[in-house]
């Protein structure tokens, strides 16, 4: 199908595209990458009057590391994040996950905020931001503000982000022991279930363990209970097979669909939870 008439406006600042936001009213929407919003406009599920192009603002572009953190722009593309030096080297998990994210032509071309503000319940990112435990940098009208990304999160396609606010960049630190274990769908490579575990060691001991996981339900979220059953433990194969058992415990509304139904998904939880924790271990 062939979307509405729109106007077309291009942003050079975050507060340019703020303000021209607040101009257009309710018409507006945020133009990055496309890869959410131009499917829904060509289905009509969205019509904005507005497409405000913030793909240029050299504000939201970068991979920077500075007092030991790293920041990634919210306008960098996946396949940047995929290909970036840096990321490889301090926080592999990361690149490792947008690597994994759709075709080329999706990686070359979305973006890492325009895959958050999203938030698709199978995307990818997500699990990864919960389990580093990172912090999206927000700003609007009112000035800047961080959200945990725990609390970024909050239902299907719901995040803490308000209409008028734009995600300027993601910041977390580092890790070494960590991993993305993922089962995607063939066709579109989403993830009917995909597990992200940041460990800290302490020689084979877990000093503390932090699980994301995404595509099992409406939105990412920790797995409490396997971050418990990991922390202080001697990560032996017993104590990961034990701890994987339970991470689909505590899941509620598992989601159920034509490509798996909710004991199949649910099954799967334990499976790559066992897989991610295993491979973030063995770094």
């Amino acid at each position: 199908m062939i979307p509405q008439e729109f106007q077309y406006r291009r942003a050079t600042s975050i507060d340019e595209a703020i303000s021209l936001l607040k101009e257009s009213g309710d018409e507006g929407k945020f133009l990055a990458g496309g890869h959410s919003l131009v499917p829904l406009m060509k289905l009509r599920l969205s019509e904005p009057g507005v497409l405000i192009d913030i793909s240029r603002i050299p504000q939201l572009s970068g991979i920077t590391e500075k007092d030991g953190t790293i920041q990634i722009g919210a306008g960098v593309t996946h396949a940047e994040v995929a290909s970036s030096d840096l990321v490889r080297r301090l926080c592999p998990v990361v690149s490792e996950c947008a690597a994994e994210i759709g075709d080329p032509q999706v990686r070359n071309r979305g973006t890492l905020g325009g895959s958050l503000a999203h938030a698709d319940p199978a995307a990818d990112y997500p699990a990864v931001m919960v389990a580093l435990n990172a912090e999206v940098h927000i700003k609007g009208p009112g000035g800047w503000r961080a959200v945990k990304s725990g609390d970024f999160f909050q239902d299907l396609f719901t995040v803490d982000l308000a209409e008028d606010e734009i995600i300027a960049a993601v910041q977390f630190r580092p890790a070494r022991n960590a991993a993305y274990a993922k089962l995607h769908q063939r066709a579109s490579h989403y993830a009917l279930v995909g597990v992200a575990a940041v460990l800290e060691m302490e020689g084979r001991t877990c000093r503390s363990a932090s699980i994301g996981i995404t595509g099992a339900t409406g939105h990412a979220q920790h797995l409490a209970n396997v971050e418990s059953a990991l922390s202080g433990k001697e990560l032996t194969p017993e104590t990961i097979a034990a701890a994987a058992r339970i991470a689909a415990d505590d899941l509620e509304e598992v989601n159920v669909d034509l490509h798996a139904s909710e004991e199949y998904r649910r099954d799967m939880v334990r499976v790559f939870t066992k897989r991610a924790v295993e491979q973030a271990a063995s770094r």
